[in-house]
Formats: C-alpha cells, structure tokens, sequence
C-alpha cells in the first residue's frame, strides 16, 4: 500500500514518463483516494449518518490538451484505450470500466462545464470489487483532471455531487454521496462524520493506540445493479409507508425506533427488518462519533460489532467470507471492533486494532481465513489519508 509522499511522488513521475512515451506531453497528474467506512453502511441514500476516512490506495490521472474535441482515455490497469467525441458522448453506459470517465464528463458538460479535448491516462492501486469505492476514486481523479485542464473553477462539493449523479444515472449504480464526498473531502488522519441530507460534516482525529486494518476476504463483487439496487428500492418502499402515517417523512432518516415500533407491525418482514437496519445504525454513527471524540474506542468498538451483526441479519448484506472474517477478528487480541465495511456480498471488513497487536491480528486472522476458505486474503494497515490533488 503507498504510503509517504515519496513513494506517491515516484508513482506520479513514472505515470508521467509512461504518459509521455504514448501521448509525446507532459501531462498533470491527478490522484483521488479511496475510502473505508468505519460506521454508517446503507445509511447515506437514506439521508442518513456516515463516517468514512480516505486512504491511501488511489487513483492517479495523467492528463495534457489536444488539438480537437476527442477525448481518448487510456487505461494502465486494463491497457485498453478508446476515443470518445466530447461533443457527441455516448447517451448510455457500455458496461466497460470507461463508463466511470465517460459518465463524469458527460455529466460535467451538461452542468454547464466546457472541457476541452484531452488525452487522459488512468492507472489506480484501489483494489477493485473490494467494498473500498474504486469507482468514486476514478470519478472524483478524472473529473478534477478534466475540469482543471479546462480552466474551470473546481468546487470540490459540486464536484463530488456531479460525480455521484454520473454514478447514479449513467454507470446506474444507485450509490448515495458518500463515496464521492471522501475522495474529494478526505483529510489525513482524520475520518469525516456527513450529514448525507444537509453534507454538513466534521472531522474527527484517529489517534490514539489504534490503527486500522481493512481484511480483503477477495470474494469480488460488483454494485452497479442487483442486490444493492434491490436494497435501495426495499428502503424506499419503506419511507412510503411511513408517509403514510407520519407527515414529513422524506426519507428513513426521519422516522425513529419509536415510530418503527409503533406503526411498523403492518410492514412486510423484509421491508421492516431493512428500515430496522437504516434506522438503528443512523443511531449508532452519532454514539460512534461521540465515543471517538472522547477517545472511547472500546464504546466505538461495541457499535461496530453491533453495526455487523445489522447488517448481517436485517440488511442480509453480509455474506459467508465477511462473517467469518469479522469472527477471527474478534477471536483475536487488541481488537476494538470489527465489521464489513462497503456495499457488502463480499469485499472487506475494517477492524479497529491496538497498534501493538496488528502484527499478531495479521497473523492469526490471515492464517485463520486460509485454512477455512482456502484464500490467502490481503490484509492493509493504513491511516487516514487526504483527498483530491495535484501531485505533479
């Protein structure tokens, strides 16, 4: 995993010598990072509570000007390049990973943005399928790279607003802002407390005795559809419901424990379990920040583990690999808390580890994971990183 900005800077210039070799320019370099949630998972199209930190894994684009109004995009990761009509950008996503660059430029333009043409190049290190917003990482680096090369004054809200629209309605998967808000607003050793309603939110210090290590159990999975969309539509089948009964109710970030308790028996199993789900864990981000604040990090622990077990039984995001990650973690000493972390059906878990143990977590959860599954899972130490920048 990168970590210090030499090694970064190192990154950088062999992108630029990379990006010279093929395009004869050199370019500016771009990085935007990737993100873990510590707590606050499904919560943030529910107009809910997050609390996710930027890390160090990232996505770097190079980028320099053409003479015309093409834009081709070239990837390292996948070595595939293809050229695009900036006036003419394909009206519907193709299923290829240039819907991420293609989507941000078609929807930066109709903000009223004027790109020019550009030769950009993609390279990234956030492991893809992970559950650690590579696709953000992607949205946030180009859109910045293609808005800057422009001239365009570059609002790192808006930015992170268009990037999730382009998400949303081109790449079509139904992500709320938290992603995007992270890579753009990360600050290094700090995770970010979001309002997803209002986007107000405030920094909290991860220090103390305690680091986090994200367990890669690489079960991969994709977001863009399917489950995760199906889990949007059960919460938003909730908040009619509520509507019902409760004026205001704009989504299930307003309706409270009470109001699920006393209107909720008529609700169809699944839909009240889902909205138990969002509900409790809106709870439990607010307890989270507050125990973090005071350096309570066995209290930050415990609502962790609760968020977990939610999100396994009434959510049913979780999936076998995660759960069982989640049960070596705590077989294991020095862990505050551990929990699966993203969209779920496989991915990652974050685990809150006394920084004397990590060497001893890794060991034991990393051989435990092998001999009951059979991978060889990845398992990062990282800090809280910053957001969006120039790096070259």
């Amino acid at each position: 995993m990168p970590s210090g900005n030499l090694e970064i800077d190192n990154q950088a210039q062999e992108l630029g010598q990379r990006f010279a070799q093929l395009f004869g320019a050199a370019p500016r370099i771009f990085q935007a990072p990737g993100r873990v949630n510590l707590i606050g998972e499904h919560t943030d199209y529910n107009d809910g509570y997050v609390m996710p930190a930027a890390i160090a894994f990232c996505t770097r684009a190079a980028i320099a000007p053409r003479h015309d109004r093409t834009l081709v995009v070239r990837s390292e990761n996948f070595s595939e390049q293809l050229e695009f009509d900036l006036d003419e950008l394909p009206h519907r996503r193709s299923g290829h990973w240039s819907d991420y660059v293609i989507g941000v430029a078609k929807t930066l333009t109709q903000s009223g943005a004027k790109l020019v043409g550009a030769n950009l190049l993609i390279e990234g290190d956030v492991p893809q399928g992970a559950g650690l917003s590579s696709s953000a990482s992607i949205e946030i680096a180009a859109g910045y790279a293609l808005l800057d090369l422009a001239g365009q004054k570059i609002d790192l809200m808006k930015l992170a607003l268009l990037c999730q629209k382009a998400e949303n309605e081109f790449v079509g998967a139904r992500c709320g802002i938290m992603d995007q808000f992270v890579s753009s607003h990360g600050e290094e050793g700090k995770a970010l407390l979001l309002d997803c309603r209002s986007l107000e939110y405030r920094r909290l210090a991860l220090g103390g005795d305690a680091r986090l290590v994200i367990c890669n159990t690489m079960v991969r999975h994709s977001i863009a559809g399917g489950e995760y969309n199906r889990r949007r539509e059960e919460c938003e089948a909730g908040v009619r419901y509520f509507a019902q009964h409760l004026p205001g109710i704009r989504a299930l970030r307003d309706v409270t424990a009470s109001d699920l308790a006393t209107y909720g028996k008529d609700l169809p199993e699944t839909i009240m379990r889902r909205c138990r789900h969002v509900i409790s864990e809106n709870s439990r981000v607010i307890q989270a920040a507050s125990a973090l604040e005071r350096n309570d990090l066995e209290a930050f622990g415990t609502r962790m583990r609760e968020s977990h077990a939610s999100l396994r039984d009434d959510f049913e995001v979780s999936c076998s690999e995660l759960d069982l990650m989640v049960e070596l973690a705590g077989q294991a000493s020095g862990v505050y808390g551990s929990r699966m972390t993203g969209g779920g059906f496989g991915g990652c878990t974050i685990n809150l580890v006394r920084k004397d143990c990590v060497a001893a977590f890794r060991k034991s959860v990393g051989e435990g994971y092998e001999r009951s599954t059979g991978r060889v899972p990845e398992i990062y130490v990282c800090s809280a990183a910053g957001g969006v920048k120039r790096v070259a």
